[in-house]
């Protein structure tokens, strides 16, 4: 097998901002794996608060190629690499493999692809008519996705509820304290919120169980939860978990993660970073066995060069060629 990896740079449809910062363009890394006559495709998202980048991942495979030649042998291929490195190669192998069985991912993993979940659309922080003028654009969506975490807040979701009937979440990407989480969340009650993601900053799972205990709004983790071993220390702390492949080393590690997640009582989300159609797609596959999805990505980007999960009306739609069923768009009316 040989493994090349190029950077891939995503101008952003309108900057985005969280609690943490804003961005106007995102960068990943994209993986081409060949075999035979064969190319896996694969993306990571590396995310520069885990001390990962796309340089990171790069640096990583330049010096650690994979060790052997068989695609199948995936335990022996990933065992050991970093999570943002993994989640790139994890991706291509399992794309080269549906492409030489010819089948999608979604039938190798026994699911159906009419259970797809509606994906919410998620608006950033901004001024508060910035904001709203992007619900214009996007008001038929069935589910939006308000990231809080300003003096603002009460306001925002007020203005938003006045005009939108639809399904509302939010997220406050760690930018409250409990204590603002348990009063915020209390006076949100009353838009109908369907969940709150990761109110707090991570690691104090016993305070989102304080939250939790005081408030009517479901709380799902995001940073909390980066992957299986995460999971049991949560337990009667939060409603509901986030798996994004990118923290949880691709299409394995989401399985693992969505498992436990399971045995653990917890409902399940499907999320993303801003990437490309190939880290979105391969999520997709996966979307069947969750609660809830948040694959986004490519509405957020422009000038996207891939071309694989399409949605009607909200409602993820999977592709059905072989392995990711992701095509280069000067390729994907072919």
């Amino acid at each position: 097998m040989r493994l090349t990896i190029a950077e891939l740079a995503l101008a952003l449809v309108h900057t985005f901002t969280i609690a943490r910062g804003s961005a106007s363009s995102a960068k990943t890394a994209i993986f081409r794996l060949s075999w035979r006559d064969r190319e896996g495709l694969g993306e990571t998202a590396p995310i520069a608060r885990y001390n990962e980048s796309v340089e990171s991942v790069i640096a990583y495979f330049a010096a650690h190629p994979p060790r052997g030649d068989d695609p199948y042998a995936l335990e022996q291929l990933l065992d050991g690499i970093p999570l943002a490195a993994r989640c790139g190669l994890d991706l291509a192998l399992h794309d080269l493999i549906g492409k030489d069985v010819d089948r999608p991912l979604w039938q190798m993993l026994g699911l159906d692809p009419g259970r797809t979940p509606r994906t919410s659309f998620t608006i950033g922080i901004d001024t508060l008519e910035t904001m709203l003028a992007k619900l214009e654009e996007i008001r038929e969506h069935p589910i939006v996705k308000l990231k809080l975490g300003t003096p603002n807040d009460i306001e925002v979701v007020e203005a938003f509820r006045s005009r939108y009937t639809g399904t509302l979440r939010v997220d406050a990407n760690e930018g409250w304290t409990p204590e603002q989480a348990v009063a915020t969340l209390h006076e949100l009650e009353r838009f109908d919120i369907e969940f709150c993601e990761q109110p707090i900053p991570a690691g104090t799972p016993d305070r989102l169980r304080w939250i939790r205990e005081r408030v009517g709004i479901p709380l799902v983790t995001d940073e909390d939860s980066l992957d299986a071993k995460d999971l049991p220390a949560l337990r009667g702390c939060v409603d509901g978990v986030n798996v994004k492949l990118v923290k949880c080393g691709g299409i394995r590690g989401a399985l693992a993660m969505i498992h436990t997640a399971r045995a653990l009582g917890f409902k399940v989300m499907l999320g993303c970073m801003v990437e490309s159609a190939i880290l979105a797609t391969a999520a997709a596959h996966l979307s069947p066995l969750v609660d809830w999805a948040d694959l986004d990505g490519p509405f957020l980007t422009k000038d996207d060069p891939f071309a694989g999960i399409t949605y009607d009306r909200g409602k993820i739609v999977l592709p059905d060629g072989p392995g990711l069923g992701v095509r280069e768009r000067s390729n994907a009316s072919r």
